[in-house]
């Protein structure tokens, strides 16, 4: 049980910095922000709601994961590597190219 739920949760934080990385990319070309520069007072705060997405997404992903775990623990230990440098590397990518 301890297994599942440790790759619950670090499959959960990795699919949220991703997920992070990827609702920014397309938040920056679809929803541009306007210059904060001339902006003196938003309701909206995009951090904080993408902030809270990503939360949610990683929180269904780790749910998924527990469960299929069961199964699986082997594989999904095995792909964790793979997966920190996929999203640290997304992660990059955006802080870069989409700041």
């Amino acid at each position: 049980m301890r297994v599942r739920l440790a790759l619950a949760l670090v499959w959960g934080l990795l699919a949220a910095v991703a997920l992070y990385a990827v609702v920014r990319g397309v938040q920056y070309f679809a929803f541009p922000d306007p210059n904060p520069a001339i902006v003196v007072w938003s309701a909206h705060a995009g951090y904080f709601w993408r902030a809270w997405i990503v939360a949610y997404g990683g929180g269904f992903a780790a749910f998924i994961v527990f469960f299929a775990s069961r199964s699986l623990a082997p594989k999904l230990a095995g792909a964790l590597p793979a997966a920190v440098i996929a999203s640290a590397a997304l992660l990059a990518v955006q802080a870069i190219a989409f700041p």
